[in-house]
């Protein structure tokens, strides 16, 4: 006799707020350099704010972003260095390759990662279907804050 097990799914809960990301937080060892460096990336400065002696807030937005990174003195207790790696949506990976290049940036080479073929190996190149969020390139901050390029041409539905 088999015995077949049902599990029920309920539907999720519609959202009826808005969660929009706004600012992600970067922790730095020298707040003048962190700004040289993002500034040096053409991003906007939104903010540079020396609210105390121990407390200094500078907000930059990245070009076409509407979130923003902050960083400072006094803004987090995290090591300098320890953000998780963030990700940049880029419509055309060489282009924007080029531009952190000419500004003086160390970009890797461009990469993809076929996980499902290669165990997440990473291999050199762009996708060969140059398929949509399948082409990588990374860089840091002074501080070793990660950051990843990835390149998107065709987004995903309802996004």
């Amino acid at each position: 006799m088999t015995t077949q097990t049902q599990t029920t799914v309920e539907a999720p809960i519609t959202a009826t707020v808005d969660y929009k990301l706004e600012v992600a937080v970067i922790p730095v060892s020298d707040v003048d350099r962190a700004k040289a460096f993002y500034a040096g990336l053409g991003w906007r400065e939104d903010a540079d704010f020396q609210i105390r002696d121990d407390f200094r807030v500078l907000q930059f937005t990245p070009t076409g972003s509407l979130a923003s990174v902050i960083f400072g003195d006094g803004v987090t207790g995290a090591q300098p260095g320890s953000g998780a790696p963030l990700l940049l949506a880029v419509s055309d990976i060489d282009a924007a390759r080029e531009d952190l290049i000419a500004r003086g940036v160390d970009v890797s080479d461009v990469f993809h990662s076929s996980a499902f073929d290669h165990n997440g190996e990473r291999e050199y190149g762009p996708d060969p279907e140059r398929k949509s969020y399948s082409t990588f390139a990374e860089f840091s901050d002074p501080d070793g804050n990660a950051w990843i390029l990835q390149e998107l041409t065709d987004r995903l539905p309802g996004r």
